[in-house]
């Protein structure tokens, strides 16, 4: 008994060293948005306009400092887009406001159009609804789809876009710099990006003949006729993860996707907390599946064996402790280089085994109260679960 709980324990440590010891080879040849050769325009290409679709519901708190970080955006000509999608607070009237400031100031060129949308017509997920909308009137080269919440530094496009042209890209993800002020939040975040990282590795990304795509609801910029080639959200009306399905289609479609780091960039607090953090996360794991119960309980089951097995051998025999030892110094290193990009001390890799049991809980909550519930509820608009699995698209 004590040999095959060796042996497992071994496999397992051995698959964990292998993953991370990959990603801290790799992580470090992807293009960083800082490098100063970002910094200009190139002279032999002229910045391209960029319309920037900003949907909003129920946004009070954050829209203002969103729309002042992209009108304080003055490298790269742009045009802003924000929808109002049946906000029952005050993000309406202050896009009305900010917009009629923005007339006042620049009255040959109108930066900031604004949409409202008062109906959500049937089939439709809220905000791919506002989003093919803005979308639908934007005569851009470029499409940035970004959220309500995110700050932008004044360089952030420009660097963006020189980055695209390098590549000669036709979809750019940028990494967003999470503002992070809890313990819990700390924890959380280090390993959801620990996940991320080994579940979907970037460095494949750009490789044509690899599976592995991205797609980032902050900071997804894409050629606008891109976009419409392979659809726009209007073939992803009732998706979920609409930023991912986004960049799983322009892959698939064997577009050019690339993504970079670019620290400070662009900023935004995704989440307020543990607590915050497990309610974020309910509309979203279940969909990772596509809605299919079988799938995520075996995912659930996976997890426990391959996160909290070898911790577990802590309180067994030493020979069960070595490779549960191993474990622990290869998450070390992974929280050790990922403090650069995430300001989390790589002491937090203590928290592994208490973090991976809130992820597995995360997981099962939105599994089983996505079923109790028969849907998903957001932004106070229920969506039958019926709906979202007749219109979810294949798995990833």
């Amino acid at each position: 008994m004590i040999l095959a709980l060796l042996t497992l324990n071994w496999l397992i440590v051995l698959f964990w060293t292998w993953h991370i010891l990959s990603a801290l080879r790799n992580l470090p040849q992807l293009p960083n948005l800082l490098d100063p050769y970002y910094a200009q325009p190139f002279e032999f290409s002229p910045l391209p306009l960029i319309s920037v679709i900003v949907p909003a519901c129920n946004e009070e708190t954050h829209i203002e400092a969103t729309l002042r970080s992209l009108l304080s955006i003055e490298s790269v000509p742009i045009k802003i887009f924000a929808i109002d999608d049946r906000s029952t607070d005050a993000t309406g009237a202050i896009l009305d406001r900010v917009a009629a400031e923005t007339d006042r100031i620049s009255v040959q060129t109108k930066r900031l159009t604004v949409l409202h949308v008062t109906h959500l017509p049937a089939g439709w997920m809220g905000k791919t609804h506002a989003m093919a909308l803005a979308a639908r009137q934007a005569t851009t080269p470029w499409l940035l789809f970004t959220d309500a919440d995110v700050l932008f530094s004044p360089d952030s496009l420009l660097r963006a876009v020189n980055f695209a042209q390098a590549e000669r890209a036709d979809h750019v993800v940028i990494f967003p710099t999470l503002v992070l002020k809890t313990f819990g939040e700390r924890m959380m975040i280090a390993i959801f990006q620990l996940f991320g990282t080994l579940a979907a590795p970037p460095w494949r990304v750009p490789d044509p003949n690899s599976r592995d795509s991205i797609g980032i609801g902050a900071f997804n910029l894409i050629r606008a006729d891109v976009y419409r080639a392979i659809g726009g959200y209007e073939s992803l009306r009732m998706e979920v993860v609409e930023d991912v399905r986004l960049g799983v289609e322009v892959k698939r479609a064997g577009y050019r996707q690339r993504v970079a780091f670019g620290h400070g960039l662009l900023r935004l607090r995704w989440t307020e907390g543990t607590l915050h953090f497990i309610r974020n996360v309910t509309k979203n794991f279940f969909a990772i599946f596509r809605f299919r119960a079988l799938p995520a309980f075996i995912a659930c089951a996976v997890l426990v064996i391959f996160c909290l097995g070898p911790i577990a051998a802590l309180a067994g025999p030493l020979a069960l402790r070595i490779p549960a030892a191993l474990l622990f110094l290869m998450l070390f290193f992974f929280y050790r280089y990922f403090r650069r990009h995430n300001g989390i001390p790589p002491a937090y890799f203590l928290t592994f085994p208490i973090a991976a049991a809130l992820i597995i809980y995360a997981l099962l909550r939105s599994v089983l109260v996505t079923l109790v519930r028969g849907g998903v509820s957001w932004r106070d608009t229920f969506y039958p679960l019926s709906e979202l699995r007749k219109n979810s698209g294949p798995p990833r």
